[in-house]
């Protein structure tokens, strides 16, 4: 279910200020709407050309086959943009599902097309953020081709971790080890497992703060 929001499109409403300068200016020929949590916002294989700005709350970019396995594309913040990949016309490639309350400023193809040409720079920056995303892609694909399970679980561990002023690094997300296991595209039995083992040989610590990689981590297990 999704709620029509009365916040107002203009530089000063609410949220806009998470937005970078050269996406405010976007954001205002959109409509801003609220979702609520688990709200599924793009439903992958649908019809669509709209593009939607994260102003607050966190996403997530999915995938279920038809064994309900799913796989995590990607989750995304406030200030980040998705939907991009079906500007061109063609079928949604992943769905979107809000993990927490969201505000998103929702825009169509037609009001991406005025302010491309009002601001011919732009086209830039959304055709950078689509080289990122292949990228990654290409980079998750590798991983899933090349890696074990254990390999990918510590890659993905180790780009969510944050230096800590004491030496470690700390994954402050909220990351369930079903979470974990749809990233890396194993179960979660596996992922419980290979966690416990890197806490009980004081590679990590796990507890509400979230959790914290106390030393590098062994490139095999």
């Amino acid at each position: 279910m999704t709620l029509q929001s009365p916040i107002p499109n203009s530089s000063s409403a609410p949220g806009f200020d998470v937005l970078p300068e050269a996406l405010r200016g976007l954001a205002r020929r959109g409509v801003t709407r609220s979702y609520r949590k688990h709200t599924l916002i793009i439903e992958e294989g649908t019809q669509g050309d709209t593009l939607y700005l994260l102003l607050s709350g966190r996403v997530k970019a999915f995938s279920i086959d038809h064994r309900e396995h799913e796989v995590t594309y990607g989750v995304y913040g406030a200030g980040e943009y998705f939907g991009e990949m079906s500007l061109d016309g063609g079928p949604r490639s992943a769905s979107v599902m809000a993990l927490e309350p969201s505000v998103c400023v929702v825009l169509t193809r037609q009001s991406l097309r005025e302010h491309i040409a009002a601001e011919p720079e732009f086209a830039f920056e959304l055709l950078s953020r689509v080289i990122r995303r292949a990228r990654m892609a290409t980079a998750n694909a590798r991983s899933m081709a090349l890696l074990d399970v254990y390999g990918r679980v510590v890659q993905l561990l180790v780009s969510l971790a944050t230096p800590q002023l004491d030496g470690t690094r700390l994954i402050a997300e909220r990351l369930t080890h079903g979470d974990i296991a749809s990233r890396v595209g194993c179960s979660r039995e596996m992922v419980s497992r290979l966690l416990k083992d890197l806490e009980q040989g004081d590679y990590i610590a796990i507890s509400r703060e979230g959790v914290r990689l106390l030393q590098s981590l062994p490139q095999r297990w």
